[in-house]
């Protein structure tokens, strides 16, 4: 597996545990339709939360959030649809960002933009 893959995984393990930490109550991880997928689906208070999970090692060329493009974000709306037809009855949805950034020290950076829309 490619060492990006790998990352990738390991920031989903990381974003799951860190999201049952702060009160959220995980539904999902990796739930796909055709080729849409959706990193995390959880629920917290009313809310059901799509969550996009980036992570990049520490780096001065940017952050993980700013790789999500409007064109990743119109794929998680499909994915979030089909969810939401196949999963009726949720009144609130949010969609959320959790970037995080692994760090040489291991103290990783942890940052939710909560109900994005680009």
């Amino acid at each position: 597996m490619a060492s990006h893959n790998e990352l990738g995984k390991e920031g989903e393990v990381l974003a799951a545990k860190w999201l049952t930490n702060h009160g959220y109550t995980i539904l999902h991880t990796n739930w796909r339709h055709s080729h849409y997928e959706i990193d995390i689906v959880a629920t917290k208070d009313k809310f059901l939360h799509f969550v996009e999970v980036k992570a990049r090692k520490a780096s001065p060329f940017g952050y993980p959030e700013d790789s999500v493009t409007k064109k990743k974000f119109k794929n998680l709306q499909k994915a979030a649809d089909e969810y939401l037809f196949l999963n009726p009855g949720h009144q609130w949805i949010q969609y959320d960002v959790l970037s995080i950034t692994l760090n040489e020290n291991g103290e990783d950076e942890y940052f939710l933009i909560e109900d994005v829309f680009l």
